[in-house]
């Protein structure tokens, strides 16, 4: 199976939350909320609309899901 281009690290420890997402390789940056998250992922060229969060073809989620930022 191949795996999904885009991973959601687990939030950061130390208060401040925050996730790492990386696309292809590439760190995009530190995603504080599911708007962040989309914000990155429509810079790297992908439509916010036709995004599933839960969508495992796409996103690979480490250390929780999309409701989990903190």
């Amino acid at each position: 199976m191949a795996r999904a281009p885009v991973v959601v690290y687990p939030p950061a420890e130390g208060g401040g939350g925050g996730r790492r997402v990386r696309a292809d390789g590439t760190i995009l940056g530190i995603a504080y909320s599911e708007a962040d998250l989309l914000e990155f992922l429509r810079r790297a060229g992908l439509d916010p609309e036709g995004i599933r969060l839960d969508d495992p073809d796409l996103i690979e989620w480490r250390g929780g899901g999309p409701d989990v930022w903190l």
